[in-house]
């Protein structure tokens, strides 16, 4: 597995943030880990043997979010998840059990871009960030529905 360490450090710099250790262990798990984690499964995958507070874990996400280094993402039961966003993509969610995937589409930074403006031209607002999502049914959901 790539080490994350100094891609974590520089992103963090980057954004005018102090490399601390939580955002650097945290940072370096979303950039390994594309499994859409809770902050619980952040938690329990990063603490080990070393005490980590569930509260700094939050607050370092928080802070990831609104510095547009992390995204959050709320699934079919209203939990938060967390993506890093590398390649720009947008998620499909279940709207049954609430798995999300990455979907990545030609261009889609522009047609995102596109939208932003477009929603500026209509509204007045300045927009900083954007996200899109679609809601469905995945396979295994469509698969249960067939069966009962």
């Amino acid at each position: 597995m790539p080490n994350f360490v100094d891609d974590a450090e520089k992103l963090l710099r980057s954004h005018h943030l102090k490399a601390t250790k939580p955002r650097l262990k945290i940072l370096e798990y979303l950039m390994a880990h594309h499994n859409h984690p809770t902050a619980a499964t952040i938690y329990n995958a990063i603490s080990g043997a070393e005490p980590t507070y569930r509260a700094t874990v939050y607050n370092t996400l928080n802070k990831l979010v609104e510095a547009g280094i992390v995204i959050e993402i709320k699934n079919g039961d209203d939990s938060l998840h967390y993506d890093y966003f590398v390649k720009p993509h947008f998620h499909i969610i279940c709207k049954n059990c609430g798995k999300i995937a990455d979907v990545y589409y030609p261009d889609f930074d522009t047609i995102e871009n596109h939208m932003r403006i477009e929603a500026e031209k209509q509204t007045g607002y300045t927009t900083s960030s954007s996200h899109v999502e679609i809601y469905g049914l995945c396979p295994e959901c469509q698969d249960k529905e067939k069966k009962s």
